[in-house]
């Protein structure tokens, strides 16, 4: 029989990280992560392309005090105190799931810690008997650009493979204590982003170093490692775990039928899914040995590495879908980027305040391509526009921008699952105001609710919803038919 349209048990919901949202950062036990160091820039001052990694001297600055810096990710948008009121709008949308990220620096302050912090892990109690108690299943990231500060300080991150045993730590401290809470898990946020900015996604600093791909790539097989132990973790602690991968997904497309435009979008593609084939087929894709040669790139593991990635692959895989980019083997000076890739203009597209390019048609043209390369359910735990809302003098936000983003995908979605792709569920971005990954601002708003602070800091937290809240929740009572 043909598939009409999405499964019954559907996963609708939202999405956020703990580092962009929770604040609290010195509350409860909590230590310093790598995510409080990121600075506030304005938008005039970002010239170019603007990094989000940090150097160890602009680290011991802010130790120090010797900087003027602000730091909106230490403070998000406050869920920490206002957990209850915000999973109480959540169920009032009619969320089945709430993404969210378990910071590890708020369990293990600094991260090679021996013993856990009980407050930090009861205030996770605290959040998931909440979505208990409003029937929202919780999917859970361990790792979402929030590694301990002192694991950066002490060992650069990822780069040391003594940070598998502290994250295996991490993990087999929280599955134990949520094994009755939690049932899908997800190991690392968009794992690929550690080539793109090694401190945000490994808490690696890069400077001075002779090649810093290599750091970003050993990084990345000690996370691979570290994902694959903790799936065999989580089995052995409850059989009924769900564990997941998370990639940030931008497909390419050549700009022309030229070959050379075609291989290169082949070329992109594949570094692209190099992170999920390893994690769904367990093993490293021979089309990365000619690029690790070419690029001096030595991947040093460990007697019976390649045997674990082989033994425990995900049960599902998870990505982020913004847009698609096109890219050229000639030179252009129409650029566009987005979540940290960038390509040239496609001129069949919308662009967003933003600068990213809006193309649904890509997220169904990505689910088959990813379906038929791993044949693994997928899940789509991130997906959003980032805009400029205004509040009107009654109070009102009417966001119709952002409802003809989402709907506009969910119909590509709908199209995909007919297609005969299994899609667990769809969680978009930012369902809650929070403060920007890339650009620490708050003017960036992805959210069904508006929350009263500006790019400064300043204004009362106040939750209110757009005109996209009652949209949503039209959407997720019709199970993703009434799209109007």
């Amino acid at each position: 029989m043909s598939v009409k349209g999405f499964k019954k048990d559907f996963l609708w919901g939202g999405a956020t990280a703990a580092n962009q949202y929770e604040g609290a950062y010195n509350e409860g036990g909590k230590g310093l992560s790598t995510a409080d160091m990121v600075k506030f820039v304005p938008k005039e001052e970002r010239v170019g392309g603007h990094s989000l990694d940090v150097t160890k001297e602009e680290i011991q600055a802010i130790l120090d005090g010797r900087s003027n810096a602000t730091f909106p990710k230490r403070f998000g948008t406050d869920f920490y105190h206002r957990y209850a009121e915000d999973i109480a709008l959540l169920a009032e949308m009619g969320f089945k799931v709430f993404r969210l990220s378990i910071n590890w620096a708020r369990i293990f302050p600094n991260g090679d810690d021996t013993e856990p912090n009980e407050e930090g892990l009861a205030f996770y109690d605290k959040v998931f008997d909440e979505c208990q108690k409003h029937g929202i299943e919780p999917l859970v990231t361990l790792s979402h650009y929030e590694t301990p500060l002192n694991l950066t300080l002490k060992y650069n991150g990822w780069t040391d493979r003594k940070v598998v045993d502290f994250f295996l730590n991490y993990a087999e401290a929280v599955f134990k204590r949520y094994k009755d809470k939690v049932t899908y898990w997800l190991t690392f946020n968009e794992i690929n982003i550690v080539t793109m900015s090694p401190y945000t996604g490994a808490g690696v600093l890069t400077e001075g170093a002779e090649n810093p791909m290599q750091l970003s790539y050993q990084a990345a097989h000690h996370q691979f490692v570290a994902s694959a132990l903790t799936t065999k973790l989580a089995r052995e602690i409850n059989p009924e775990f769900q564990v997941g991968c998370m990639l940030a997904r931008s497909t390419f497309y050549p700009e022309t039928n030229n070959p050379e435009d075609v291989l290169l979008a082949q070329n992109e593609n594949q570094m692209n899914l190099f992170f999920t084939d390893v994690h769904a087929r367990g093993e490293y894709p021979s089309y990365m040995e000619r690029y690790f040669e070419e690029n001096n790139i030595h991947i040093q593991k460990e007697r019976g590495d390649d045997e674990i990635l082989k033994a425990y692959t995900v049960d599902f895989i998870s990505f982020s879908y913004y847009m698609s980019l096109s890219v050229s083997s000639k030179e252009s000076d129409d650029s566009v980027g987005g979540n940290l890739f960038g390509g040239v203009k496609n001129n069949y597209l919308e662009t967003s305040d933003w600068g990213w390019q809006i193309d649904p048609i890509g997220l169904r043209y990505t689910l088959n391509d990813m379906y038929s390369r791993y044949q693994k359910p997928l899940f789509i735990v991130e997906n959003g526009l980032g805009a400029y809302d205004e509040v009107e003098e009654d109070g009102s936000i009417h966001d119709d921008y952002r409802i003809d983003y989402l709907r506009k995908h969910i119909e590509q979605m709908r199209e995909a699952v007919k297609d005969g792709i299994d899609l667990m569920g769809y969680t978009a971005w930012g369902c809650i105001d929070l403060v920007s990954a890339s650009t620490s601002e708050m003017a960036k708003r992805y959210g069904f609710v508006y929350v009263d602070q500006d790019d400064h800091g300043n204004g009362t937290l106040d939750r209110s919803r757009k005109d996209s809240f009652f949209w949503y929740k039209k959407v997720i009572e019709s199970n993703g038919e009434d799209l109007a």
